[in-house]
C-alpha cells in the first residue's frame, strides 16, 4: 500500500464519524461506532506501524527532540501519516466526549455542532468553543465534574 493511499483512507475514513456526531448523534449505532474504541483502535494502528516504521529508520529520519527533528520526520510521507493520524483520532476522541458531554448536560445539540466542525477542522478551537458555550449556558461551567455550581450545598 501506498502512502498516499494509506493518507486517503484514513482521511476519509473519519468522516462517516463525524457525520454521525452531527446528524445522528442519539442513535444506538453512533454509540457503538464512534463512541466506542473502533475508530482509536484502527486510527492508532496505523500510527503504532507507522511510528514504529519511522523509529526503525525505514519511513523517516528525524527526532522528536528539536525543531529540525520534527521537521525533519514531517518532510517524509510517512511522518505525515504519523501526525495526520494522531490528529485524526485525538480530533475524533474530543469530538466524541464533546457529544457525550454535551448530551449529559442537556446542552443544545444544534449549538454544539459548530463546536464539532470545529473540533473536526481546527481541534483545539472547537473544543474551546465548547468549552466557553458550556459555560455560558451555564451547563457545567468550567470544571470537569458533571455537578453544576448550583447543585452544590
Amino acid at each position: 500500500m501506498t502512502y498516499p493511499l494509506l493518507f486517503s483512507i484514513i482521511n476519509l475514513s473519519v468522516l462517516p464519524a463525524w457525520a454521525l456526531l452531527i446528524f445522528l448523534p442519539r442513535w444506538k449505532g453512533t454509540k457503538f461506532i464512534v463512541h466506542s474504541a473502533l475508530y482509536p483502535l484502527f486510527l492508532g494502528g496505523i500510527y503504532i506501524v507507522c511510528f514504529a516504521l519511522a523509529l526503525s529508520g525505514q519511513g523517516a529520519g528525524g527526532s522528536f527532540t528539536s525543531i529540525e527533528g520534527i521537521r525533519e520526520l514531517f518532510s517524509s510521507d510517512v511522518g505525515i501519516i504519523i501526525g495526520w493520524a494522531h490528529y485524526l483520532v485525538f480530533d475524533l476522541f474530543v469530538g466524541a466526549w464533546e457529544a457525550r458531554d454535551a448530551q449529559k448536560r442537556g446542552f443544545s445539540h444544534w449549538m454544539l455542532v459548530p463546536c464539532l466542525l470545529l473540533t473536526l477542522m481546527a481541534g483545539p478551537v472547537g473544543l474551546v468553543l465548547y468549552l466557553v458555550l458550556r459555560a455560558a449556558t451555564r451547563k457545567g461551567g468550567w470544571g470537569c465534574s458533571h455537578t453544576q455550581p448550583s447543585d452544590v450545598g
